[in-house]
Formats: C-alpha cells, structure tokens, sequence
C-alpha cells in the first residue's frame, strides 16, 4: 500500500500530524498500535496550563484539532492567572478522558483522505537516505513519500514501581522493541527519558470537608477562535486543593532508596520542570508543603487524579504516603502511580522545519523528540504535518519565528539548544511573551493557516472583520472626549472633580483603574468582548509592547542573515573551539538560530559574521 504521507502514532502529535496532512489533501495513513487508544490521555486529564493554553490556541489559530475538541469535551475550564498581565494568562480545561479521544476520533474519521490503520512500526525503509516507508512488526509494508514519527513513550518503554520493571507502555500495552534500535543504526543519537504518573483515587472515600473546592470560571471560555462555548457553567465538575504534611515528608524520605528514581532502578532522565513528589521533598527540603490537586477524570467512571504526586515508590510505601494526607487517610487507591522511561532522539539532529537531518522526508514530532506534555507533542504534530505536506509540493516549510508563537519558541528550543531532560514549555522561556498572548493568537498565526490550506475563507472572513474592528475602536477611542461634565458614574467614581479639561478616552484607558467596560457606552459601535479585551490591552501596554517590538526588529535582521548549507565551519579562523563544535552540530540556519546556541558567545558570532560577508555577501544577503 502507498500512501503520500505516513504517520507513526495515534497520541496528541499524531493526531495534528495526520489532520494537517491530510487537510492538505493528501493521502494519509494514521498507524497505531491500539486504535483504542488514539487521543489518549495516559497522564494528567487536562488540556491547556500555564503558557500551554496559549499553544491550543494557537494550534487552533494553525486550523488544528486540539482546541476544538477541548471545548466539548471538557468538564471545567478556568483562566489561570488571571488576576497577573496578560502575558502570563492561560486558559486550563479539565478534559474527559473518554469524551477527549472520542471526538477527536470522530474528527479524524470525517476526514476523507485519511486512512486510520492498526499495526505496530518497527522498522523503516529507506533508501539513498530517503525514506520510502515502514514495516510493521508482522512484516507488512506501507510505502510513502513522507513519514511522521510520533511515537509517545512507546521506544523501549519501561514501568518502573519501585524496584521492579516491566517492558511495557502506559495501561500495560505492548511497547515497540526495534523502532529506536533502527533508528540509532540510521545515525540517530537516542536518549533514555523518564516521566510519571499519579495514583487515581475513589472518590466515595475522600473526605471533602477538610478539602479546598476549586471552581471553574463563571464566566464561558473557548480555546477555538470559531465555536461559542457549548458548556453549561453552573455543571462544571470541582476540583480540591490537598497539601502534603511533615508526615508525607518523613515517610519519602525514610524510603527514598525504595523508590526507582533514589535506589538506582531507573535509566531515564525525569522533567525539571514536573518531578515526582520525592524529587520535590529532596530538592526543596526547606519546604513545608507542596500543593496538590485532586481532579475528576471523566463524567463515565469515578477515579479522582492526584495531580502533583507522580512517584515510582513501591505499592506499600504509595499506600502510606497518600493516607498521610489531609482529608485522604481512609481513602481507597483505584491505581498506583509509576514511573515510565522510554527512547528518543536528540531533537538536535531535525531542523527547524522538524524534518530529520539525517534521513530526507523523515519527520518527528512529541514526546519523540525530547518534549513532556500533550500540548506541546499537539503544536510540533501540527507543525510536521504541515511541513511534510509543503515538502512534497515544492514550497518552503513554515518555519514559525520566536517573536511569532509558543510553538516556534518550542522548536526553536529543541533544535538549537536541544534537551537531555523532558521538555517543557514555560512563560520564561518566550522572551517576547508579552506580544505572544492568549487573546490575539489568531492574529499571530490565522493567516499561515489560511495559506497552508487549514483554515477556510469563512474564518478568514471573520479574522479580517475582527482586525477591522480593531482598527475602528482604536480611532474611536483616540477621537471622542470626555469631560468633567459628561462621565458616568464609574469615572466620576474614579476622577471625581480631578478631571477638569477634556480627555480622550485613549488617554483615559491608559490608566490602570479605568477598565474598557467604562467606556464602552460612549462609543459609537458594539463590538465583541474579544475585540474590547484585545485594544484594551494594545493601549494599557503600548510603551511595553513598543519596546518589545524593538527588540523583535533587531531579531529579525539576524533572522534575514542566513547561514549556507555548505558553510565549512573549520575554515572560519579564531573562533572558540567549542563554538566551532556546537556550529557544526547544529547547522544554525540563520545568525539569529546561531547566537541562541549554548557555547557561541558573542564574539564567535561577530567572526562569523565578518566571514560571512566577506565568503558570501552577494548569496546570503550580508550586505
């Protein structure tokens, strides 16, 4: 069987992967292990968080599923912080994890060019370094022009409760044993990673009368910039705040041998960013208390999840860790929570585009690449979708810029600075995070859509009505005044007889205590809460946002310095030896991707430059 494009793995990425693909109009197979499983959600039941929510955004500003299917398929959705700037606002649903997959499912199947095909991948086929298709492990081949590898923590993974282990994938399935053996033979540098899940609780043994609730927002929300919300706000499910206790600290720690991380059981390399609960109390021993959540996981069974109690400890030890804590001492364990380690590749051997160095037409996207979390495995499945698609016809890959989107910070990430621990996505690693928001992702990204074919000449339509009238409340704004004798009564709250010559409600807004709410029954038009909150912050920000688009302006010069493929990095003379090895590692594709590499320091890039214009000026724009 031949197919344009192959995807390896039904998770998150592959998902994005194959719609992308797919929606580009070409032939699309989806292979995975367990069709059971596509759009599972092994882990935590969310969608979105902190600076991932601003990822599902963006995935649906792209035309990808994730925030869609987010938006009917959840149980409570709330803003986090939302009393912070708008830079580090996030949307953060509690997902179901049986409604979840199946919409996504559903989705998937309405598409036309898309195959969905159950089998398990354990080797490629490829020739003159091209590859040409897989092989699955009963020995049936699929051919195609481009293949996807989303493959999860299924390379070799591993389950690990304290100091046993099992070859096996998360819910005990079977795990690809060749896969990441084929692809070291090919030249692939592979990593050991670990991650981890929780227990999952009964919830008719909690004693809630002890427990913080934790509502949804009263207010609606929607990840996807084209559906109102579809939820009912008064039934959306509660969640609890629960704390650990010295009690919880002595017991870790007087079994910390016991447990697979501490006692040398495990290979893997676990998330900085998302460790387990041991690994909390030994790094941050002055703390007394870690915050905890428990989280219903769907509306079709009861288990409860113990958001931020990830261990490997042994069954026994897990039994007396949770009773330890408050409002859980009689609680009944329904699963125990484990570690799981498993292969990937060095994120530092794809370019930018997420296409393999090594193997021409051979994309990765996930957990394959070094990254934790489904969001963030969602934005790279939608990238390598479209970039496969724009490969065969010809056209250049989309190649999202750090000034542009969450997404292009993340690749940029992995591919210029690569990782040995799991990934993940954080507000601090945007340095332009302020002009990369929740509210104006479709500003960002919608056209790029539009252009690759994801997003209609309907949700275009409606993107250049928006911008219009954001244009229009911008003019009106800076055009009518206010005076002492015409404010309503939240301004004369606010102003009082302090207002004595006339303002322009552009200038009254630049005030923090004047809200855009105040202003709206001067204007001459209605416009949508959307547009409000979008001006409303481009005027509170201005001085802000100018400064950062400054530095942005000084980013894309360098980004318009390119790099020759064929640069011999040995013949540039005098810079640092290290700098000299990380450059050729990498293969920066630009100075910009250059100065962002870890070891080249300024004055290796001010020598690069100089030979680049002197070796190149006429080619690569260094003039």
């Amino acid at each position: 069987m031949k197919y344009d494009i192959i995807v390896v793995g039904g998770g998150h990425a592959g998902c994005e992967a194959a719609n992308a693909s797919a929606k580009q109009g070409f032939k699309t197979a989806l292979i995975t292990s367990n069709i059971n499983n596509i759009a599972d959600m092994p882990c935590n039941p969310s969608i979105g968080g902190t600076a991932k929510g601003i990822v599902v955004r963006e995935i649906d500003a792209l035309g990808g599923l994730m925030g869609r299917i987010a938006d009917i398929s959840h149980l409570q959705i709330k803003m986090l912080n939302s009393g912070k700037g708008p830079a580090v606002k996030s949307l953060r649903a509690q997902g179901d994890k049986v409604t979840y997959p199946k919409n996504m499912v559903n989705a998937l199947r309405e598409i036309e060019t898309l195959d969905i095909i159950e089998a398990m991948v354990e080797n490629l086929i490829v020739e003159d370094e091209t590859i040409k298709g897989i092989i699955t492990a009963n020995g049936d081949k699929y051919l195609c022009d481009a293949l996807i590898l989303t493959t999860g923590t299924y390379l070799k993974s591993k389950i690990l409760v304290g100091s046993t282990s099992k070859a096996e994938g998360p819910h005990g399935e079977e795990s690809s044993k060749h896969l990441s053996d084929e692809l070291k033979k090919l030249g692939f540098n592979i990593l050991r990673l670990k991650t981890g899940t929780p227990q999952r609780l009964d919830p008719n043994t909690v004693d809630y009368s002890v427990l913080t609730e934790e509502l949804g927002d009263d207010v609606p929300w929607t990840f996807s910039f084209d559906n109102p919300p579809s939820y009912d706000i008064e039934k959306q499910r509660k969640c609890y705040l629960v704390y650990t206790n010295e009690e919880t600290h002595r017991i870790i720690r007087e079994n910390l041998t016991k447990s697979a991380m501490y006692g040398g059981y495990a290979e893997g390399i676990g998330p900085r960013y998302c460790p387990s609960i041991e690994d909390k109390v030994v790094r941050f021993s002055d703390k007394e208390r870690h915050q905890l959540f428990l989280e219903p996981e769907s509306n079709f069974y009861p288990d409860l999840y113990l958001q931020g109690f990830s261990t490997s400890m042994p069954i026994d030890v897990q039994e007396k860790m949770v009773h330890s804590l408050k409002g859980l001492e009689n609680v009944k364990i329904l699963k125990y929570a484990y570690a799981i380690e498993y292969d990937a590749i060095d994120p530092l051997q794809m370019k930018p585009s997420l296409e393999s160095k090594i193997i021409k037409n051979l994309y990765t996207a996930g957990q394959i690449n070094g990254t934790s979390g489904y969001e963030e495995a969602a934005g790279q499945g939608l990238i390598a979708g479209i970039n496969a698609g724009l490969n065969l016809k010809g056209k250049d890959p989309l190649i999202l810029k750090r000034n542009e989107s969450y997404i292009g910070v993340l690749i940029d990430d992995l591919v210029t600075k690569g990782t040995k621990e799991p990934y993940r996505l954080l507000t601090s690693r945007a340095e332009y995070r302020l002009i990369l928001r929740h509210d104006n992702a479709d500003l960002r990204l919608r056209q790029y859509g539009y252009e690759v074919g994801l997003i209609s000449e309907e949700q275009i339509k409606r993107l250049n009505k928006k911008k219009s009238d954001i244009e229009t409340l911008t003019e009106e704004l800076k055009n009518i005044k206010v005076s002492k004798n015409n404010l309503n009564e939240s301004l004369k709250e606010i102003f009082e007889d302090t207002l004595n010559n006339g303002y322009t409600l552009y200038n009254l807004l630049k005030r923090p205590e004047v809200k855009i709410e105040y202003l709206v029954e001067y204007l001459n038009n209605k416009y949508t809460k959307e547009v409000l909150d979008i001006v409303e912050i481009a005027i509170k920000y201005e001085g802000y946002i100018a400064k950062t688009n400054r530095e942005v302006e000084k980013l894309l010069k360098l980004e318009d310095k390119k790099i020759p493929k064929d640069i011999d990095y040995d013949k540039v003379m005098n810079i640092a030896s290290e700098a000299r090895q990380k450059l050729k590692l990498v293969r920066p594709e630009t100075i910009a991707q250059a100065t962002r590499i870890s070891g080249v320091n300024p004055a290796d890039i001010s020598i690069l430059s100089v030979y680049l214009k002197k070796n190149y000026s006429k080619d690569t724009n260094h003039e």
